[in-house]
């Protein structure tokens, strides 16, 4: 009767473990695998926002200046004059701009001049500001920005039309501009560099303030 009931129990055998384990494996494996995966598109969309975020933030700084090319407060007491509202260098990926107007805490008229320009050994773009003559520290506005591009609206004949837009033919009168920016993600990381495409927003905007002079 005791060897009977010896007989009858059941275990575990080492091929039935082996298999256990297996099979164990394979689901901890792909687990691990969708992990990575999730977490990799988890990278991919934070960095497609952030690159986005960035690029849009540095538009709109970039075009609040350019809306405010030329304006000068017009009041008797000012001395302060915008005589050149676009300065030299005008080029492809560098504008300067000068605008004006009365500082109500300070309490006096200012001048602002404004100039952007990508610099290409580190792609990066800067921002730097002159008030009353005095220029401030440049501002590294957007780093790893691909490309900066002006395209400048010419009205040879001052009748407050475009004619031509292009490179400026260096007489011209500038009454409006065409932007493009493109910024990409960090470039330490290459995983993301393959994934996430360079992003570009362009934008157009007519110099009302120096249409009206």
């Amino acid at each position: 009767m005791r060897l009977q009931r010896i007989s009858e129990q059941k275990g575990v055998t080492l091929i039935e473990l082996l298999v256990g384990l297996v099979i164990c494996g394979i689901t901890m494996g792909a687990i691990y695998q969708l992990f990575v995966v999730q977490t990799a598109a988890y990278n991919v969309h934070d960095q497609v926002a952030e690159v986005q975020q960035s690029v849009r933030s540095a538009m709109e700084i970039l075009l609040r200046d350019l809306r405010m090319a030329g304006y000068d407060d017009d009041s008797i007491d000012s001395t302060v004059t915008i005589s050149v509202p676009i300065a030299t260098p005008v080029q492809a990926s560098d504008i300067t701009v000068s605008y004006e107007y009365y500082d109500s805490v300070l309490t006096q008229y200012q001048k602002h001049t404004i100039r952007y320009w990508r610099d290409a050994g580190t792609s990066t773009l800067f921002r730097q500001r002159t008030i009353n003559g005095v220029a401030e520290a440049a501002e590294a506005l957007l780093e790893n920005a691909d490309a900066l591009n002006f395209t400048y609206g010419m009205d040879p004949t001052e009748d407050g039309v475009v004619d031509s837009w292009g490179a400026w033919d260096g007489f011209s009168k500038i009454i409006a501009v065409r932007v493009s920016l493109t910024g990409r993600p960090d470039s330490e990381n290459l995983d993301v560099q393959k994934r996430v495409s360079p992003r570009t927003l362009t934008s157009t905007v007519t110099f009302r303030n120096i249409m009206m002079r």
